[in-house]
């Protein structure tokens, strides 16, 4: 069985979007593959954490998990296929964080 979203980023499922965003930039940050080089439980911790934050920042795909869980994105599209690449992953990274990660941005 699938891990709750809300476990995975340690939130409530009152959770602002705020409170989402930071939950996620903190596990983003913690898990991430260029401060784990090597260790696939990070990798994979980091996955989820996109995985989770995917769903639980968008207001429409929030509703439909906090009302069927995981099985509202089985089967036709969402996460049911085996999870997001990681193109995905840093395209949300490069949102949060201003291209500080996942390429682009310039020198500081």
């Amino acid at each position: 069985m699938k891990e709750d979203f809300y476990d995975i980023l340690g939130i409530s499922k009152g959770a602002s979007q705020a409170e989402i965003k930071k939950a996620y930039r903190k596990k983003a940050i913690e898990f991430h593959p260029d401060k784990n080089p090597g260790d696939s439980t990070a990798e994979e911790k980091f996955k989820k954490a996109a995985e989770a934050y995917e769903v639980l920042s968008d207001e429409q795909k929030k509703a439909r998990y906090d009302q069927y869980g995981h099985q509202a994105f089985e089967g036709g599209g969402g996460f049911g296929g085996g999870g997001m690449n990681m193109d995905d992953i840093f395209s949300q990274f490069g949102d949060i964080f201003g291209g500080a990660f996942g390429g682009g941005g310039g020198g500081g």
